[in-house]
């Protein structure tokens, strides 16, 4: 089982690794896009419509690696002082009620979505002839189901966890310290 974790960890990583690359296409179209209208005086229409679906490719893309990670944003100052089980506990009972249903809506509506863009061949209608926004509404479903597929495995380290008392090991990234420090300067366990 700790094998399909990692390895489900893994494509989680190598999905947001291989999408935080667009963070340097951004910076750099933000970076033209000033030169060409403060230098050349030759502003693009489309470029702010296209600066916004990569930022939000990126932010899409990055939910299953930071899921992975375990890095997604709780109450740790409490959350950090309950067992084990406890957090394991707490936590399938929030990816059933919460985040099941929210990815899969995600997903469900995010394929009508795409769909519906595809068939029509959308363009953005802010500027008079905006950039495609089907490929953009296509990573919707796309994030969702890497999502939902990581969701499953944090699932199942909770029943393990449940079980055995203990987290199951993850895919090594960063360390967090803060719940180590603020535990020693209580003095808890």
């Amino acid at each position: 089982m700790q094998k399909l974790f990692l390895f489900v960890d893994k494509v989680s990583t190598w999905v947001g690794q291989l999408f935080a690359w667009l963070i340097i296409a951004l910076t750099a179209l933000i970076c033209y896009e000033v030169f060409a209208r403060y230098v050349l005086n030759s502003p693009h229409p489309w470029a702010f419509d296209v600066q916004i679906m990569m930022y939000g490719t990126l932010f899409m893309m990055a939910g299953a690696y930071t899921l992975s990670k375990n890095g997604h944003v709780r109450g740790d100052i409490l959350y950090g002082f309950l067992q084990a089980r406890t957090q394991a506990s707490l936590d399938l009972v929030l990816y059933i009620l919460f985040f099941i249903p929210g990815v899969v809506a995600i997903v469900w509506a995010g394929y009508t979505y795409a769909g519906e863009s595809w068939a029509i061949r959308e363009h953005s209608s802010i500027t008079a002839d905006g950039p495609p926004l089907y490929p953009f509404k296509a990573m919707i479903p796309l994030a969702g189901a890497v999502l939902l597929l990581q969701g499953f495995v944090e699932i199942l380290r909770c029943l393990i966890c449940i079980q055995q008392g203990d987290w199951p090991s993850r895919e090594e990234d960063v360390e967090e310290v803060d719940v180590e420090k603020l535990k020693s300067m209580v003095k808890a366990d």
